[in-house]
């Protein structure tokens, strides 16, 4: 019996919360779908609840890990400095005419972990330059988009090594259908409940106008700095085009902005980083003057300076997120190795770009207005976690008043 026929109605579900909950596709609205091949039992089910919701076009994009792995190991060196632009230009087209975007997520996370850590970090940078056009109407949520996830037997055998693979691929597809809410009787309403608990949060730290948050834990000193007239968001948000949206399912954090020159002191990873096809463990940094001056892990430190090196504003923060220690998917103990969950583990923060909805007036603010108010720029965004049991996180005012927001990993 196959995953599909095993788990038929849960991948009904999770198709729905994708398309009404993770999108809420508007009735006429494109969608361009990107997914791998081994995802598409969940793949046609979105695109046939999208149409049901009234899609005008869904155009799918499939990638295939054998074919990725065919690049790397038999393409000439200059391919690795080349991305398809054009399929980028033809995507920022789509969205600046009124397009959703749906990515469907469920390749081994460590497909590119054997090979040379040089090509492939030439090949995304490339890929990170090209699809910028793209990325800007994501990056400054212009549209509603959203990210679901898929059981494939690769990312099955990385997580469960130990296991057969009938095995590995159900305990994935359990953790995937817990964190995404499918197993609740009506989904749709449990991520209503859900989302209303995260705007509380948004809606206390709003008030609250913070000028930094206080980190402390293992290993762990650090002011982030927010920038100016920034806003926290979490669960279900309105894009620029007005529709309401999930961008993460799942989803257990709420975030803002830090500002990019104002966060000082020494952190340490709590859990290691995938990051194509590397695995970076025991990640430790130094800020002054809110850029990383020191970097080193125990594992793939090449590729942390190759990271970080990417461009000037790859040193710098893009995004600080809290996360209860307490979250469904820190409880499941499990390392995904997919930063999509692994983020909504524990408290983090992400190198790079930030999210220009995460200002006071964020729509209407121009790239100038947002670098003037501290939001940074870069190709990058990558996230990666530093809370736990053991974290400690306070508030602190312009005038120095600490408020406690978080104690022993939890919200205080």
């Amino acid at each position: 019996m196959t995953l599909e026929d095993r788990y038929a109605p849960q991948l009904d579900k999770l198709a729905e919360v994708a398309v009404r909950v993770g999108l809420n596709l508007q009735p006429g609205q494109d969608l361009v779908l990107t997914a791998p091949v081994a995802a598409l039992p969940l793949v046609r089910r979105v695109v046939a609840e999208a149409y049901r919701a009234g899609a005008g076009l869904v155009t799918p994009i499939l990638g295939d890990e054998a074919l990725m792995l065919a690049r790397y190991r038999n393409a000439p060196d200059d391919s690795f400095d080349r991305a398809p632009g054009w399929l980028y230009e033809g995507m920022a087209k789509a969205f600046e005419g009124g397009a959703a975007r749906m990515a469907v997520v469920g390749d081994d996370p460590m497909l590119l972990a054997d090979e040379d850590p040089a090509k492939v970090a030439r090949a995304g940078k490339a890929n990170s330059m090209a699809y910028k056009p793209a990325l800007e109407h994501i990056a400054n949520f212009a549209i509603n988009w959203s990210i679901a996830s898929y059981p494939s037997p690769s990312w099955a055998r990385r997580m469960f090594p130990d296991l057969p693979e009938d095995q590995a691929v159900d305990r994935l597809a359990q953790a995937i259908f817990a964190a995404s809410r499918v197993d609740a009787s009506d989904p749709v309403a449990a991520w209503q409940a859900h989302n209303a608990t995260l705007r509380a949060r948004t809606e206390w730290l709003n008030e609250q106008r913070f000028a930094a948050l206080h980190f402390t834990g293992p290993g762990s000193d650090l002011t982030v700095g927010l920038a100016d007239g920034h806003e926290w968001q979490g669960g279900a948000s309105v894009a620029r085009n007005g529709v309401n949206c999930n961008p993460n399912i799942p989803t257990e954090e709420v975030f803002t902005t830090p500002h990019a020159a104002r966060t000082e002191g020494h952190v340490r990873a709590s859990k290691p980083l995938s990051h194509q096809g590397s695995l970076i463990e025991n990640i430790e940094v130094r800020f002054e003057g809110g850029r990383i001056t020191e970097a080193r892990a125990t594992r793939g430190e090449a590729v942390l300076h190759k990271l970080l090196d990417t461009d000037e504003g790859a040193r710098r923060l893009g995004e600080v997120a809290l996360v209860p220690h307490s979250s469904p998917i820190s409880q499941s103990g499990l390392l995904f190795y997919n930063t999509l969950y692994d983020e909504n583990a524990a408290c983090h923060i992400a190198l790079g770009q930030c999210y220009s909805q995460c200002f006071e007036g964020g729509d209407s603010l121009s790239p100038d207005e947002i670098a003037a108010r501290g939001g940074n720029a870069s190709l990058i965004h990558v996230d990666w976690m530093i809370g736990g049991a053991e974290t400690d996180i306070d508030g602190l005012r312009e005038d120095g008043t600490r408020v406690p927001v978080f104690r022993q990993g939890e919200w205080a």
